[in-house]
């Protein structure tokens, strides 16, 4: 048996190889490094990724989707549903601006918003719906959609994991007003930092490029308050070359969810809705009993994994009551999600080695509970 350091497969191998040192070291050398001739073939490229929508880059996934915000004019008095199950920044985004983020509970299979969860969480005060295509998977974007035009709502996709899905042949980040994305170094491609807004809308998109750059279009002629959250230039010489490597990575990543799917035991694979296009950011199963005893079960034979995510956004201390409690939410799946879940090696520079070594030791550890 493999010890905790020896030849240990991690969950996540961020890609760094020549291509892009290349690239980096080329902008530096030309000595236009910020918002410059990379940033803008950068989302002339990703455009490519969202049915042609306009792309706006900026310096990170939150940034993406605090701007994009700020350009729908979310803020004080307005609530955003968002799901709890997520990775903290969803309903940051939504604080930074001065809104409320109300919590909607999940569907079971897809760790996604449940639509019905949604509809019943809407207010008067309610001005958007966020949902997560989280783990790769996309959300029910043919069920939100319609409630959303219902009652006259925005849609802001948290794409941040989902580069490359699609539901019904239609690209995440090209259904709502708009979509976000992060290039974070353990995503499905990188830009070492960096995010991306994807919109229909030529008006928004504007907004967003005053947002990001202190409110200017033409410097010193300020038109808006805004902020300071551009893309270098080194960061998107670094996006172009990932973004070219993409679909093979995607394919990659979905052969060794395939292989996984085949072979695990014990556990619950990820289940794949109908229409859906997965990109595997994560390949996560549930392990009904001693989540945490079969993580370690796993590391002490030389694979590792990780949870994603352990505490719910309600739980997390900014999001308590005064009284140190979560707020008033009913949110099962999201509660047994977070006991359940854990996230295997899926990345695409798994070797067919590795990828035996990760079914073999979850089977193992399956049928020894």
């Amino acid at each position: 048996m493999a010890g905790p350091n020896a030849d240990l497969i991690p969950p996540a191998r961020p890609v760094i190889g020549d291509a892009e040192i290349e690239a980096a070291v080329r902008v530096l050398r030309s000595g236009r490094v910020v918002q410059g001739p990379e940033v803008a073939a950068f989302e002339e490229e990703f455009s490519e990724l969202v049915a042609g929508r306009h792309c706006v880059a900026v310096n990170s996934g939150t940034s993406a989707l605090q701007l994009t915000l700020m350009a729908l004019g979310i803020g004080p008095g307005d609530e955003v549903v968002v799901p709890s199950f997520s990775f903290a920044a969803s309903a940051n985004a939504v604080r930074l601006v001065g809104a409320e983020p109300v919590f909607a509970d999940i569907e079971p299979d897809s760790f996604n918003l449940d639509p019905d969860a949604v509809a019943a969480a809407i207010t008067s005060r309610t001005a958007a719906i966020m949902p997560v295509h989280l783990y790769g998977h996309p959300a029910a974007m043919d069920r939100l959609m319609p409630i959303a035009e219902q009652h006259g709502l925005a849609v802001v996709e948290d794409a941040c994991q989902a580069h490359g899905a699609a539901l019904g042949g239609q690209p995440v980040g090209a259904f709502g007003a708009a979509g976000c994305f992060s290039f974070y170094p353990t995503k499905n491609m990188h830009a070492l930092e960096g995010g991306m807004v994807s919109t229909a809308d030529p008006a928004l998109a504007r907004t967003l490029r005053l947002l990001r750059n202190q409110g200017m279009e033409q410097r010193y002629a300020n038109e808006i308050v805004g902020a300071n959250m551009r893309m270098t230039d080194v960061a998107a010489a670094i996006g172009r070359v990932q973004l070219r490597q993409l679909p093979e990575w995607t394919e990659q990543r979905r052969a060794n969810a395939k292989f996984l799917d085949a072979r695990l035991t014990g556990v619950v694979t990820p289940p794949v809705a109908d229409a859906a296009r997965h990109v595997y950011h994560q390949y996560t199963v549930r392990v009904s009993e001693d989540r945490d005893a079969v993580q370690q079960e796993l590391l002490d034979r030389g694979v590792g994994s990780a949870v994603y995510y352990p505490t719910p956004i309600h739980r997390l201390k900014p999001y308590l009551g005064e009284d140190g409690r979560p707020g008033p939410w009913e949110l099962p799946e999201t509660e047994r999600a977070a006991r359940e879940v854990l996230s295997l090696p899926i990345h695409p520079s798994l070797t067919q080695a590795e990828l035996e070594r990760i079914a073999v030791a979850v089977n193992a550890v399956a049928v020894a509970r």
